[in-house]
């Protein structure tokens, strides 16, 4: 009986394989690390060909786990949105490293076309901004500055993708260039409202439609693997993004309900239902779902950075040897000290959207150790949430309860001074990994385990730790206060 869901979790500093069961415990992982690349300031890269290989190897890992490949009902596939593959359809192979989504270089054609007066109309059709971070104008950079692409697009071999639709391209032997509505609607190539990628869009940033996938549904049989690479051909059932996939995971299938994933940024979505989201504070309106053609909406606000400002606290300062510590380091201590990070080592994603901001450390003083510095770098995750917050208020998305996932998530005392500065309840699962379940889920629906999302989430997901408010007004009035005024030095 194949009653397992394979998930490939492709991330931003690691690739993992995980075995889940029909009722979403899980059974088995295993997880390799990716080497990123930064050939210039505010350049980020990956190889494509290690993103293949040690997806590949860390599937066949834990196959076995599930007693063989005829164990395997269906494969679910999430991945970090925005990044970009070239490939030569001819050959299979990569044609340049992968654009990563924090990737900076964009940001000159980023701002022609603001100059130019493209932007609403660009928002007004998508939902996003003009800014480096999405895929369009990475795919326009390579045509421009990698001729080995520019040669494809002429000879019409040229494929785009972000990391799913590579994954499943390799997956499926090259028979599938597809990517789903969710990944789709981070390219700025796609309109909220449009079944596939829009000709108008692709001329205005100047990418071949030819070159890019199709757009699918994000659960269903979407397409089959090449049964010599994982002992059968194994429907691949469930794709998404993912911070879509984590929405999914914590089973946000609502108006109004709203999840924060920090991992190596830190991403906020609220789910809006049918309704099309019209920001006027900018943040963004992308996909939620996609099901037999129909799709629900999110608002969302990205912040860039998240989880890698305690990487680089640990491997840029030294100031821990691992992430944990940063949560004993911040009880050791009253408070911060005066000291306030703002963490814009890759400029600043929303509301604020400034792409040449760069990192600030304020509040210095001799008194000032490690201790008021991991402090402050977990405080800077409450002070860019509570921006995003106020933000989502705006424009009319209230939060009224904060569900958070990720790996940051684990840390309670983040958990704690994120309700205590937002002011409302904050509600963590036993699982944090819920990028990985949304992912599942998708994958069990589009196998027929369950016969729609809200009865996979009741079935999958597990129990809830809460957060409620603890902190006197005018503490949490002062730290703002400090906030703000370091954010304006930024």
């Amino acid at each position: 009986m194949a009653d397992y869901i394979l998930v490939l979790d492709e991330g931003t500093t690691s690739t993992r394989a995980i075995l889940f069961a029909s009722d979403g415990v899980l059974v088995a992982s295993a997880q390799a690390p990716l080497e990123q690349h930064y050939p210039q300031s505010g350049w980020v890269e990956h190889d494509p060909r290690e993103i293949w290989d040690k997806t590949l190897a860390c599937a066949l890992e834990v196959i076995p786990k599930a007693g063989g490949a005829a164990s395997i009902a269906a494969i679910g596939i999430t991945n970090q949105r925005e990044t970009v593959v070239a490939w030569d359809r001819s050959t299979g192979e990569p044609l340049t490293n992968a654009i990563v989504w924090q990737d900076r270089r964009t940001e000159p054609f980023c701002a022609e076309l603001r100059e130019a007066g493209h932007e609403a109309g660009v928002q007004e059709r998508t939902g996003l901004l003009l800014d480096p971070y999405f895929s369009g104008t990475k795919m326009r950079w390579m045509l421009d500055n990698v001729p080995d692409v520019r040669a494809a697009a002429d000879a019409g071999t040229l494929a785009f993708g972000t990391v799913e639709s590579w994954l499943t391209y390799k997956l499926t032997g090259g028979a599938a260039h597809i990517t789903d509505a969710s990944n789709a609607s981070r390219t700025l190539l796609m309109g909220l409202e449009d079944a596939q990628f829009d000709e108008g869009l692709c001329d205005l940033f100047g990418v071949p439609l030819a070159a890019l996938p199709g757009v699918v549904d994000m659960a269903g049989l979407l397409a089959m693997t090449d049964p010599r690479l994982l002992g059968r051909a194994i429907p691949i059932t469930g794709l998404a993004g993912d911070q879509q996939a984590a929405t999914i995971g914590q089973a946000c299938l609502a108006p109004g309900q709203t999840k924060a994933t920090y991992g190596t940024g830190a991403f906020v979505l609220t789910c809006q239902g049918r309704r099309i989201p019209r920001s006027t504070n900018r943040l963004l309106g992308t996909v939620l779902t996609q099901l037999e053609g129909q799709r629900t909406y999110a608002i969302e606000g990205s912040v860039f950075v998240a989880g890698s400002l305690v990487q680089w606290l640990r491997d840029s300062l030294g100031i821990v040897q691992v992430a944990e510590e940063t949560e004993a380091l911040a009880r050791s201590i009253p408070d911060s000290g005066g000291v306030v990070i703002v963490p814009a080592l890759s400029g600043l994603g929303a509301p604020h959207w400034q792409a040449e901001a760069r990192g600030v450390i304020a509040g210095l003083s001799f008194s000032s150790g490690k201790a008021e510095l991991a402090r402050a770098a977990l405080e800077a995750m409450a002070h860019q949430t509570h921006d995003l917050c106020a933000a989502f208020t705006k424009d009319g998305a209230p939060w009224h309860t904060l569900r958070i996932d990720g790996g940051m998530a684990a840390n309670d005392w983040m958990a704690q001074d994120l309700a205590d500065m937002l002011g409302i309840t904050v509600e963590r699962p036993g699982f944090v990994e819920t990028t990985a379940l949304g992912a599942a889920m998708l994958a069990a629906c589009g196998v027929g385990m369950y016969p729609d999302l809200g009865a996979a989430a009741q079935a999958m997901r597990g129990r809830l730790v809460t957060f409620e408010p603890q902190m006197d007004a005018d503490v949490r009035d002062a730290r703002l206060g400090r906030w703000r005024k370091a954010l304006s030095a930024a």
